[in-house]
C-alpha cells in the first residue's frame, strides 16, 4: 500500500544493493515500527476494519424517470433532504383523472341517498348502513380508494434522505430510468462508526461487552482512537475466531473502509 504521508523534496540515496528501494524516512521508519510492535505477542492486538452503523441504499418505489438528481459522492446530506425527483408528468394527469372519478361517484352516492327521500343538505341523517350500502353502489369507495393510491404514487416521485450521513456508490443517472429493487446510490452514516475485527477464541476471556480498545488505522498511524466494546458474536467460527465489534467516537480522519489495528487496553 503507498505510504498516505508526504515524501520530501529532492532524491533518497539509493540502498546499497537495492538500486529500485528509496530509504525511508525516520518517521516512516517510526510509524511502521509501532504497527508492528502493536501487533507483536507483547500485545493483544488484532486487524480489523472501520465500519458505519448504518448504510443505507436509496430505492425508488415506482417506475419513473429521475428529472432530479441532488446528490454527488461523498455529499453530506441531511435527514428528509430532497435526493432524487422523478417525473411527475403521467402522474398527474392520472390523478386528474382519478379525482373526476371521484367527484363523479360523490354525485351518484347522493343521487342515491334523494332518491331514498333523504335532503340533499342533510344527508348524513342517513343510518350508517344505508350511507355505507350508497357509496358501495355509487362507487364511491372505489372512486377515493384510486385517488388516494395515485396520490401516495405521487409523493413516490419526490426521494428523501432516511438519514443523514454521505453519499456513496452511485449509480442512478440524470433523466435514467428509476426502477424499484435497484439501488440509486447508499447513504453512509459517518457519525456512528465501529471498529470490526476477529480475535483468536483463546483470548476471548480477556474480552467483554465494555472492554476499552486502542483503535489506530493505518492511514493515520500516529493518531489513537478509543473505543468501547459493544458486540461479541455469540459463536466461534470454523477459523477459531470470534467477531467482535467496537463504536467509536466520530473523528475527520475516520471513515468506513479503512484498515485498523484494534488494542486492548491494559
Amino acid at each position: 500500500m503507498p505510504s498516505c504521508g508526504s515524501s520530501g523534496s529532492g532524491t533518497a540515496p539509493a540502498l546499497e544493493n537495492k538500486p529500485s528501494q528509496e530509504a525511508a524516512s525516520p518517521a516512516q521508519d517510526a510509524e511502521s515500527a509501532r504497527l508492528q510492535t502493536l501487533l507483536s505477542d507483547k500485545h493483544l492486538s488484532s486487524k480489523g476494519v472501520i465500519e458505519s452503523m448504518h448504510v443505507v441504499p436509496i430505492f425508488c418505489r415506482i417506475i419513473g424517470q429521475i428529472t432530479a438528481l441532488n446528490v454527488e459522492l461523498g455529499q453530506y446530506v441531511r435527514k428528509g433532504q430532497v435526493l432524487v425527483r422523478l417525473d411527475e408528468s403521467d402522474i398527474r394527469a392520472e390523478l386528474l383523472k382519478r379525482e373526476a372519478e371521484l367527484e363523479q361517484a360523490d354525485y351518484n352516492y347522493q343521487a342515491i341517498l334523494m332518491g331514498q327521500g333523504y335532503k340533499r343538505n342533510k344527508l348524513d341523517e342517513a343510518p350508517e348502513e344505508i350511507r355505507k350500502l350508497a357509496r358501495v353502489n355509487s362507487g364511491y369507495n372505489t372512486a377515493l380508494a384510486a385517488v388516494k393510491k395515485t396520490q401516495q404514487q405521487l409523493e413516490f416521485c419526490t426521494i428523501t434522505a432516511p438519514i443523514s450521513g454521505a453519499v456513496s456508490d452511485i449509480s442512478a443517472t440524470l433523466y435514467g430510468a428509476a426502477i424499484p429493487g435497484e439501488s440509486l446510490f447508499y447513504v453512509v452514516d459517518t457519525e456512528h462508526l465501529k471498529a470490526s475485527f476477529d480475535v483468536l477464541e483463546n483470548e476471548l476471556s480477556k474480552f467483554s461487552a465494555g472492554s476499552q480498545v486502542e483503535v489506530i488505522t493505518v492511514a493515520y498511524p500516529g493518531e489513537v482512537h478509543h473505543a468501547k466494546v459493544t458486540a461479541i458474536s455469540p459463536s466461534v467460527e470454523k477459523t477459531g475466531m470470534v467477531h467482535m465489534e467496537a463504536e467509536l467516537a466520530p473523528h475527520p480522519h475516520l471513515m468506513p473502509g479503512m484498515t485498523a489495528i484494534i488494542t486492548l487496553k491494559n
